[in-house]
């Protein structure tokens, strides 16, 4: 009876030793997963207030919010339908090297990458023209 636990312990001590047994599709438990990226407070704030005025300026209409293991997204768009106009990523993983945070057009292009999120989000004001020479 014991033949028909071969993974099972007791299987193991009938055969006099005992083996470990990984399966290519198990996944670790909770407590050894990473944990999933997310905005905190103070960064969702900087991001609301740019879009909170980008929506009264007529720009944009709508977001989402995603998050994985890697990255956290808030993904804007002109309209529900569409595909995002603009994701403001979070990367941890890039902290030291370009920075955590960017953003990246539709097109896959990174429009602006840096440390601190402020600065980023700046690649959203509107600059003044001026005329030279008149």
């Amino acid at each position: 009876m014991a033949d028909s636990f071969e993974g099972s312990e007791s299987a193991s001590r009938a055969q006099g030793s005992l083996s470990l047994v990984i399966s290519s599709n198990a996944t670790p438990p909770k407590s050894l997963q990473e944990p999933d990226v997310f905005f905190n407070r103070a960064e969702l704030e900087a991001i609301l207030s740019v879009y909170g005025r980008m929506v009264v300026e007529g720009e944009w209409r709508d977001y989402a919010i995603g998050s994985t293991r890697e990255v956290a997204v808030f993904a804007v768009h002109r309209r529900t339908s569409e595909m995002p106009l603009y994701r403001i990523e979070k990367r941890p993983k890039l902290t030291r090297r370009q920075g955590a945070y960017s953003v990246v057009a539709a097109t896959g292009l990174v429009l602006k990458r840096g440390h601190d999120l402020k600065q980023v989000l700046k690649v959203f004001e509107k600059r003044k023209l001026r005329v030279i020479g008149a």
